[in-house]
C-alpha cells in the first residue's frame, strides 16, 4: 500500500502566529515534525499556504507544496495537497496520514500504528487513543474523549466525559472504567479523504467543535489504536516554554 504523510502548516494561528517556524532547540517546530515523520513513511510533504513556511521547509531539505489560503481545516488542505503531489509524481496513493504540524514530539511508531490499521479492510479513517488516568483529564473539555466498540472502532467523541458513570463519585471514575483520550492524528483512505471535503458540518460537530463527528454522522468508520505516548501540541507561547523543558 502506498501511503503518504502530509503535514498541514499555516502561519496565521490565532493564539500563536508563525508557530511552525518558531525554533524548538536548534530547529523550527515544522522541521522536528517532518524529520520524525520521515522515519515512519517513505513519502512526507508539508502543505502550506505561506511562502515563509514554504521557503523554510525547502531550506532544510524537506518536500513542500503550496495550497489555497481558503481551507477551513487541515483535512481540506491535505486533500488539495494530495492532488498536487500525485500530479507532480505521477503516483496514486492509497492512504494519507494527516500529521499535525505543531506536534514536534510525535513518535514514528505512532504514525506506523496508523498505517497498520489499514490492514483491516473496514478501516476508512484511522486515529490514536490513549488511556486516561486522572479525573482532571476526564473532565477537561480541551481533551476530547472517545468511546470505542469491541472492534476498536470509534462510537462517539466528546469534550464531555463519556460514558457517564451513574452513582459513582467523579473522583473514583478512573478506577471504575477505562476512559480514552483522543490523539488528533488521522489516517484516511485516499478516496475517503476526498469524499470528506464535500460533507457539510453536522449538528454534533458544530456543538462540540470536533471535525471527526461530521465523519461519524455520515457513517464513516474510524478505527482506533492505543498509544502510550502523550500528545504534546504547541498552541501557545506558554506551550513552547513547556516543550523546551522536554528537549
Amino acid at each position: 500500500m502506498k501511503i503518504i504523510g502530509i503535514i498541514p502548516a499555516r502561519f496565521a494561528s490565532t493564539r500563536f502566529p508563525g508557530k511552525p517556524l518558531v525554533h524548538l532547540g536548534d530547529k523550527p517546530i515544522i522541521q522536528h515534525v517532518f524529520e520524525k515523520s520521515e522515519k515512519a513513511l517513505k513519502w512526507v510533504y508539508v502543505a502550506t499556504d505561506d511562502k515563509r513556511i514554504f521557503d523554510a521547509v525547502s531550506e532544510f531539505g524537506g518536500k513542500v507544496v503550496m495550497t489555497s489560503a481558503n481551507h477551513q481545516s487541515g483535512t481540506d488542505r491535505c486533500a488539495e495537497a494530495l492532488d498536487i503531489i500525485e500530479n507532480e509524481l505521477s503516483v496514486k496513493f492509497e492512504a494519507v496520514i494527516n500529521i499535525q504540524g505543531d506536534e514536534p514530539f510525535i513518535q514514528p511508531e505512532q504514525i506506523s500504528r496508523l498505517t497498520e490499521l489499514f490492514s483491516d479492510p473496514q478501516s476508512q479513517i484511522t486515529t490514536l487513543i490513549r488511556k486516561i488516568n486522572t479525573p482532571e483529564d476526564i473532565f477537561d473539555p480541551n481533551k476530547p474523549k472517545v468511546v470505542i466498540d469491541n472492534n476498536n472502532f470509534a462510537l462517539l467523541f466528546s469534550r464531555s466525559p463519556i460514558p457517564f458513570l451513574r452513582g459513582i463519585p467523579k473522583e473514583n471514575w478512573p478506577g471504575e472504567f477505562v476512559f480514552f483520550k483522543h490523539i488528533g492524528i488521522y489516517g484516511y483512505k485516499a478516496d475517503v479523504l476526498r469524499q470528506l471535503t464535500h460533507l457539510p458540518p453536522s449538528l454534533t460537530e458544530i456543538a462540540e467543535s470536533l471535525e471527526q463527528l461530521r465523519w461519524l454522522s455520515n457513517g464513516y468508520r474510524i478505527k482506533t489504536a492505543l498509544t502510550d505516548h502523550e500528545s504534546i501540541g504547541i498552541d501557545t507561547p506558554e506551550d513552547l516554554q513547556k516543550a523546551l523543558k522536554l528537549l
